[in-house]
Order: structure tokens, then sequence, then C-alpha cells
């Protein structure tokens, strides 16, 4: 059976570079990889990459992208050589098509930070198949459902699928240093997502919340614009069912949550 992770994946390269305010999560992560079931597949739900369809990286070797700009000259020499996964990449095509959900296929895109940062910690051999999902653009939360539930067959494989955005991402509230200040807004929000995704909510509850979720405590302070929440919306529709907390604390001074299902 496949399982299923939402993580916050930090600040562009900063979790691979020491940055003193990404320790908690360089940590949690490369504890993390040693305790799931070594996957077959990666499926990676990334927040930065977005298309007017879902879109899914089909090239057998995916180069990296990236996707960042103003840190030092070895971020952009880090290596992450994971072969590409063709045969999940039209599973998941398929499976979305079977619901009435327009795809296309993507050959020549690299995969982004937001995919080879955090598998980095995960797994640094880089030894499992990797594809990308796109996000859908508009950010509609239902149409992030939609393609979850579209998904969910693809758990009775030995696959890891891996939402990665962040449950905190207002750029200009972000403390640049390890200072941990209390935020009560946001605190309030994790609350949220805590008690929405990890609670014993009917299904039905938990989805019509996430459809619903800037009318959480504080949504838009935590997420002026969405992408970095939608990753969970499609993992917790995949799973249909409450997740576990995983990790919730600090990256770059703001609470941050990741859930396991």
């Amino acid at each position: 059976m496949g399982s299923m992770i939402y993580i916050s994946h930090g600040g562009g390269p900063l979790p691979l570079l020491g940055d003193p305010a990404h320790k908690k999560m360089v940590g949690f992560l490369a504890k993390l990889g040693p305790e799931l079931d070594k996957p077959e597949g990666i499926l990676v739900i990334s927040a930065h990459w977005e298309e007017a369809v879902p879109t899914v990286i089909s090239s057998p070797n995916p180069p990296l992208l990236y996707d960042y700009y103003g840190f030092p000259e070895e971020s952009y020499s880090i290596n992450y050589p994971a072969p590409g996964n063709p045969s999940l990449a039209t599973q998941v095509m398929d499976l979305l098509e079977k619901k009435g959900i327009g795809t296309r296929a993507e050959e020549e895109r690299g995969l982004d930070h937001g995919v080879f940062i955090p598998l980095k910690l995960l797994f640094p051999d880089a030894g499992i198949p990797v594809t990308q999902l796109s996000l859908v653009r508009g950010l509609k939360a239902e149409d992030h459902l939609a393609m979850g539930e579209a998904l969910a067959p693809l758990l009775k494989q030995n696959i890891l699928v891996v939402g990665s955005g962040f449950s905190f991402h207002n750029m200009a509230a972000f403390g640049w240093d390890p200072t941990e200040d209390e935020d009560v807004g946001n605190n309030e929000f994790q609350d949220w997502l805590i008690e929405c995704c990890a609670s014993s909510l009917t299904p039905q509850e938990r989805r019509e919340r996430l459809g619903a979720w800037n009318k959480a405590p504080h949504a838009r302070y935590c997420h002026p614009r969405e992408e970095h929440l939608l990753p969970l919306h499609v993992c917790s529709a995949m799973a249909g069912q409450p997740g576990k907390v995983i990790f919730d604390d600090y990256i770059l001074g703001k609470l941050s949550v990741a859930f396991r299902w």
C-alpha cells in the first residue's frame, strides 16, 4: 500500500545550506526518510508549478529546475539524479482523464526545488523513480480536491505521494533568522489545519472545510496566495481519512505542520 505526506519544504535551497532557521525541518526530514517503507516510485505535487490543466513530468531522466535566485553559487550545482517515472506519470494521467479531468504530459521541464530539496533530505541516494504533478492555474480548492479523489487508486501500489508546500507562506512575515516569535494568527491557523486534517471529522466534513479554507482563522494572512497550501488538498482528498501530525515546529520563525497518511 502507498503512503502520503504533506510537508513544508522551506525557503529555496536554504535547508541544504546549513541555514539555522531550517535546522528543525532538516532534522525532521532526514529522520523521516528511513521511517518510510521504501517506495517503488514517488509522485510529488509541488507548490512551484502551475499549469492550465494538471500536467505530469513524463521524462525518463528529468533535469533539475533551480527556480530560485539570489542564493550562493553552490545552490545552483545541487544534484539529485533520480530517474524519472514515465509509467507512474501515465497512470496519473489515466486516472485523471477517467474522471473527466484533462491532462498534459511535459517532457522538457525539470523537477523544481519543491521536489529535489525535500527528496534530497528524505532519500539522499536518489535511487527512487520520481515524477511531478502540477497545480492548476486559478488555484481553486475544488480542482485540487477533485484531483486527489481521482488519484486515490494509486495508493493500492507501493508509492509515496508527497504534497510539497508550506503550511504558512507569507513571505513578508517570515523570520529569516533562528528567532521563533509567537504569532497568534499563524498558531490559530495551524491549529485549524490540524483539526481539519487529523481529527475524526467525516470525509465530507473534511472536504467541505478544505474547500472553504479561506474562511479559517487568519487564512489570508497565512496564505496571501494559496499555492503552498493546495498540495495538502490533493493529499487529503486522496486519503479520504484523517492523517497524523508528524511535524509541528518552527521553520523560518513560524510554526508549520506536516501530516502523514
